[in-house]
């Protein structure tokens, strides 16, 4: 078995949507990014690649890459996910908690971990998402941006097919 954590933040700013956990989410500022800045997805990819030793979101998918603007990041993390499943592992489960003072996800958390589930091939009761403040401390505090964090926990894959088992 393997852990890996990964850590993503972006700035809110006005113009773009909203995106947290793969869903759209009604409100007046979205994430900067080079794609779709939903910074949830983003650390979770951090902590599958990390859990698995195939580097980190940044050479998997650089920032740098035209292709990539605007990208969805529920496709980066299945993409992710693929080649954590080739190199023979398949997730146990999966934390994610974002950090901010709003918008709150209460009514969208399952849903969120219904996105992500699937884009990792994994049942829902294997992936969390929850939400914390700092307070009104720092950039999330002040309402600048939003951060996450995730950890995911991997295992060897006995399965040839390198499928994860629901």
């Amino acid at each position: 078995m393997r852990v890996g954590v990964g850590v993503d933040a972006h700035a809110l700013v006005e113009g773009v949507p909203l995106v947290l956990g793969g869903v759209a989410i009604d409100h007046e500022r979205g994430l900067a990014g080079h794609s779709d800045g939903d910074v949830i997805s983003h650390a979770l990819i951090d902590a599958i690649l990390g859990a698995a030793g195939l580097g980190d979101i940044g050479s998997l998918f650089p920032s740098g890459d035209p292709a990539l603007a605007g990208a969805d990041s529920l496709a980066l993390l299945a993409d992710a996910y693929a080649q954590v499943a080739g190199a023979g592992w398949r997730l146990v489960n999966a934390d994610c908690i974002l950090i901010g003072e709003e918008p709150r996800i209460e009514p969208l958390r399952k849903q969120m971990r219904g996105r992500l589930a699937e884009a990792l091939e994994a049942d829902l009761e294997r992936i969390n998402v929850r939400a914390t403040t700092t307070d009104k401390l720092g950039f999330t505090g002040r309402g600048q941006g939003l951060a996450a964090e995730a950890v995911a926990l991997l295992e060897r894959n006995d399965a040839a097919d390198g499928s994860n088992s629901k």
